[in-house]
């Protein structure tokens, strides 16, 4: 299998991450991808241009992180990172819910920095995207997700998003989220994957 993807991206990490937590490395080689080009061939594995895409043995191509952690959850036995007991699944789905949405709009704020020049940005929508960060990191301070037997995929996708607001955003959350910051520990102490996939 081929996973397409950049190392920048922290829904990539969660599928890097998820890859060593169920023992697939040997199963899985990484090839960037340039979704800023027109001709890199990830547009024609996903009509979106998006990364990660993972492309099977058999020419199916799989999107997006979420649909890829539960393929590898499958694909290694099931019930590992994705549980199978009603509750315990839908807690993690909800909590990798919010934290990809998370990691969507600290990105959103990001391009806007990035893609649009100056005098142009819309300050309006930084707040906006910035609302829902900071919403969301106040939730989860007040009430941080519990370690029940292995990471599932909603502490993966949230470990990735806190890195990612580290990586892109020098680390601020860590001030007012003193809870976040000791559950990112012992995520880091369970999950020696994290350590091994940082962004550039």
């Amino acid at each position: 299998m081929i996973l397409r993807s950049s190392p920048a991206s922290p829904f990539v990490r969660k599928v890097r991450i998820a890859i060593e937590l169920l023992g697939l490395g040997a199963a899985i080689k990484a090839e960037p991808a340039d979704t800023l080009s027109a001709t890199d061939s990830v547009r024609m594995q996903n009509p979106l241009g998006k990364i990660p895409a993972l492309l099977l043995d058999d020419g199916t191509v799989l999107y997006d992180s979420r649909v890829i952690l539960e393929y590898l959850d499958h694909r290694a036995g099931g019930g590992i990172i994705l549980p199978r007991e009603p509750d315990a699944r839908f807690a993690a789905l909800r909590l990798q819910a919010l934290a990809d949405g998370m990691m969507d709009a600290s990105i959103l704020i990001i391009y806007e920095g990035r893609f649009r020049p100056a005098e142009h940005r819309v300050e309006s929508w930084i707040e906006h995207q910035a609302g829902k960060v900071a919403r969301a990191l106040a939730a989860l301070e007040s009430d941080p997700p519990r370690f029940n037997g292995a990471p599932h995929v909603g502490d993966i996708a949230l470990a990735c998003a806190l890195g990612y607001r580290d990586f892109r955003f020098q680390g601020t959350w860590r001030t007012d989220h003193p809870r976040l910051v000791a559950w990112l520990a012992e995520f880091m102490a369970r999950v020696p994957a994290f350590a091994a996939t940082p962004p550039p």
